[in-house]
């Protein structure tokens, strides 16, 4: 089935297409390392297009769970001039990586 599916997770949406690879929001409840999503928003299969208020009625995506990481670090900065005060922190978001399986 070719087409794209809108689904929501980790408070992002993502477009997504059977096949994708993608990095979400870490995941803690995953069995099997599959994992289904059923908040979809959005949901075209090439001849018609669905779309939720604000979910789809019956639509899920299923999805193989690659792993877990963490991104790249980023530094926060805070600086007040003439007054000595500077404060550097760093800090790595978790994720969890899927590949798409399915959309139905």
């Amino acid at each position: 089935m070719k087409g794209f599916a809108v689904i929501q997770t980790g408070g992002k949406q993502y477009k997504v297409a059977e096949g994708d690879t993608l990095k979400i929001e870490k995941l803690s409840d995953v069995k099997d390392g599959k994992v289904t999503f059923d908040q979809v928003l959005l949901v075209d299969d090439e001849q018609s297009t669905k779309v939720g208020t604000p979910h789809v009625a019956g639509a899920k995506v299923m999805a193989s769970v690659l792993g877990d990481g963490r991104h790249k670090k980023i530094y926060v900065v805070k600086y007040q001039p003439k007054s000595r005060y500077f404060k550097r922190n760093g800090h790595r978001q978790p994720f969890t990586e899927v590949k798409i399986d399915f959309i139905r």
